[in-house]
């Protein structure tokens, strides 16, 4: 059994390539340091570049709010049992002024988040489509419209969804450590 041990190595700033080392600076600009995720996908530069170019996107930018997004992070990274987002996106949360409390509520029982209705719709959503998307019906899509989500917005939803389910799956394969 391996614990705080990765499948792979994680690749150093230091021992990277020029190529790697311009993204590395990148990402170290918006998060202060690089993610132990980053330091993994450093084996293959192109698809760290696109995953980076796609996270940039879709949690920096666009129309939700970035604690939303952080949420739909951790709810997603929850349902998926993948520790290293929980608690990476936890503690995005708490920088972001987040209770113990209402993250514990995010991973356990969104029912009984103190959020707005609006936004708790849109957790159980992502949440459902990272679970059971093949059974995500018409009535909930039309739902999340009638709280005034658009279809952007429904879009933007589903890929931040999508994005952690892929860097849960990844993370856990390899057995990434958060630190």
């Amino acid at each position: 059994m391996r614990i705080n041990m990765t499948r792979i190595k994680l690749i150093e700033k230091e021992e990277a390539s020029d190529e790697v080392k311009a993204i590395y600076n990148d990402i170290e600009a918006a998060f202060g340091m690089v993610p132990n995720l980053f330091k993994t996908y450093a084996h293959f530069p192109a698809l760290l570049r696109v995953n980076w170019e796609k996270t940039k996107v879709l949690l920096m930018n666009g129309e939700l709010p970035r604690e939303l997004k952080e949420s739909i992070a951790v709810v997603v990274s929850a349902a998926n049992s993948c520790k290293y987002c929980v608690a990476a996106h936890s503690m995005a949360l708490q920088m972001m002024g987040f209770s113990q409390e209402r993250i514990d509520d995010l991973t356990k029982n969104i029912e009984s988040t103190q959020i707005t209705p609006r936004d708790k719709k849109i957790l159980e959503y992502a949440r459902k489509a990272t679970l059971t998307p093949h059974k995500i019906t018409d009535t909930e899509t039309d739902e999340l419209k009638s709280f005034g989500i658009t279809e952007s917005q429904i879009v933007e939803v589903l890929g931040v969804m999508e994005l952690f389910t892929g860097y849960n799956k990844f993370l856990d394969s390899l057995a990434v450590p958060l630190t």
